[in-house]
């Protein structure tokens, strides 16, 4: 039910035109799309993905059920691996029901494309202009009791991007 009423939320915000905050009241500032509070220790979870070869936008993000590892797409056909971890084991059970394909399913954030946009993707920040920023949390290792594979956070602590592949915790930063 939770999940349906999630999905009929996004669905509905296809025609928004706007900077959307969830789980807060405003964006922090004019540069975002999309921002998630920090009061909760929850991440974003990313598409699960068997086949990306039809995926050419730069900046994609997924996890790849192939090998279970996070990837960002970069250079138009180089994957990029964000897990760091050789064991590619990953508990996949939270979507392994729903793992069906439906190819018109998009929502698209933006302040100005008119819903135009033909980037393909579940969610898609539209703008050129605007960027996400990611759900805030204190060492998320120690605070996400039952991190799922696919889960991205920003670390306040360690102050850096932090990936869970369903088995370790990767970080990264500039």
């Amino acid at each position: 039910m939770k999940n349906t009423l999630i999905v009929m939320g996004l669905f509905s915000a296809l025609g928004i035109h706007a900077q959307i905050g969830i789980n807060k009241d405003n964006v922090s500032n004019g540069s975002v799309s999309l921002e998630f509070g920090n009061t909760e220790n929850k991440g974003i979870i990313l598409p699960y993905v068997s086949d990306k070869s039809g995926i050419i936008e730069n900046g994609t993000l997924l996890f790849d059920t192939t090998d279970n590892k996070v990837k960002y797409l970069k250079d138009t056909n180089t994957w990029f691996d964000l897990s760091v971890d050789t064991s590619g084991t990953a508990n996949l059970g939270m979507q392994a029901n729903d793992r069906v394909e439906q190819p018109g399913a998009k929502v698209s954030i933006s302040t100005g494309s008119g819903g135009t946009n033909t980037t393909q993707g579940v969610l898609v920040l539209a703008d050129d202009d605007r960027a996400m920023v990611l759900p805030k949390v204190a060492s998320p290792h120690l605070n996400i009791i039952s991190p799922s594979a696919g889960m991205l956070v920003y670390d306040t602590v360690k102050r850096q991007l932090a990936v869970y592949n369903g088995t370790v915790w990767t970080f990264w930063k500039p």
